[in-house]
């Protein structure tokens, strides 16, 4: 097996190295390579020639690399190429966050942004596949929470550091590189403490999967999840940069969705215990529906933190209670199950923000686009009631 497959047998590995590896890698692959794009497109805006169709259709493309990611997690069988797909994606994400501050041109942009997607893809769904399946071997509590904290932190970090690189002067494409410099200090405990591949034996004994209609109402709200949670994800700078006296105000929204995600997984999970996975997760979409209303319906800089607030504590809980619970009913290969339901989530990061960007553009605000985001979070909670009705259909694990 080539070197980037080696790994530390289970038993050198301890509990807090394999998750805070998998933390460091959710910072590299997602905080830095996806999300430092979204405290630095205001100044792409202004000081690159970046226009506001365009940020959004890069965004996009983000998502179309993740989607193909999910795409190819949901073919491969092999637990030993989705671990080296893992490996490989961990430096990789170093590389393209450093791309874009090589260049002007919107197709290194953009393929930078294609690539960053697959590596979040392999972070998000391979990554905890690998976590998940070496926690239930460990013996230990099969949830996501805990891993997932690395979508908070790298909120937080890609806030913080575009917030503290700013205020030394630096433009966009030096801040861009200055955050390949911090993944550095990620790569090497995510590369060191990677989860090893499953043993056959392991993977022979699991078994069990969700019904059909379990599914089906799964990959609805889920989609809904991802509309949701893109919109915010990409705009949320944007919108409160947008109101006339909030003008500087941005980067401390997105930083207070960081710093509410972060807790939020421990939340979430002990929520989960007391009400289940279903009943947590329609807490978490009816309060996301409520911060986007705020952000129509108030105005100033209490609504635009509280309405980040409300995005940051829900968003990572859905992700995380959505994949951890996938991941339990398909045993077998819970990286895999992850993939397939996560190919919704990518549908809709790839059509929303592109159509937010040309609805912003043609009305001059973000409100519409606000309300179709409430809508579409609304179709998910229906889609959960149904899974809540249908629970009894579902096979056990």
């Amino acid at each position: 097996m080539p070197a980037a497959d080696a790994s530390p047998p289970s038993a050198r590995l301890q509990a807090w190295q394999v998750l805070l590896g998998g933390i460091c890698a959710l910072l590299l692959t997602i905080g830095l390579a996806r999300f430092a794009y979204t405290p630095l497109l205001p100044q792409m805006h202004a000081q690159a020639g970046l226009g506001v169709a365009d940020g959004g259709l890069l965004a996009a493309i983000n998502y179309a690399g993740y989607m193909s990611g999910a795409l190819l997690a949901a073919w491969i069988e092999s637990p030993a190429w989705r671990h080296r797909l893992y490996t490989w994606a961990l430096p990789l994400a170093l590389l393209i966050t450093a791309l874009m501050g090589w260049s002007t041109s919107f197709g290194a942009w953009a393929v930078s942004r294609y690539l960053g997607g697959l590596c979040g893809a392999a972070g998000m769904l391979l990554g905890s596949g690998l976590v998940q399946g070496w926690l239930i071997r460990a013996g230990r509590r099969p949830e996501l929470g805990i891993y997932f904290i690395g979508l908070g932190l790298g909120v937080a970090v890609s806030a913080l550091g575009a917030m503290g690189m700013g205020g030394l002067g630096l433009d966009w494409a030096a801040q861009w590189q200055g955050f390949a410099l911090l993944g550095l200090a990620f790569l090497l405990p995510a590369w060191a403490w990677r989860p090893p591949v499953p043993p056959v034996a392991a993977r022979a004994a699991a078994g069990g999967a969700p019904s059909r209609r379990w599914m089906l109402l799964m990959l609805v709200a889920y989609f809904c999840a991802g509309w949701g949670f893109v919109i915010n994800g990409t705009f949320t700078v944007a919108i409160v940069e947008k109101q006339p006296l909030l003008a500087g105000q941005g980067p401390w929204a997105w930083l207070l969705v960081g710093l509410a995600a972060t807790p939020a997984v421990f939340l979430w999970d002990r929520v989960a215990r007391r009400t289940g996975d279903v009943g947590a997760l329609l807490l978490a979409f009816g309060l996301q529906i409520a911060g986007v209303l705020l952000q129509v319906l108030a105005q100033g800089l209490a609504a635009a933190l509280l309405g980040a607030l409300l995005y940051g504590a829900t968003f990572i809980g859905i992700v995380s209670l959505t994949l951890a619970l996938v991941g339990r009913r398909s045993p077998a290969n819970p990286g895999k199950a992850m993939a397939r339901l996560t190919l919704s989530y990518g549908a809709a990061q790839i059509t929303a923000p592109a159509l937010t960007g040309r609805m912003v553009e043609a009305s001059g605000s973000f409100d519409t686009a606000l309300w179709l985001t409430a809508a579409v979070l609304a179709v998910g909670m229906a889609a959960l009631l149904g899974v809540r009705r249908g629970e009894a259909e579902v096979k056990p694990a």
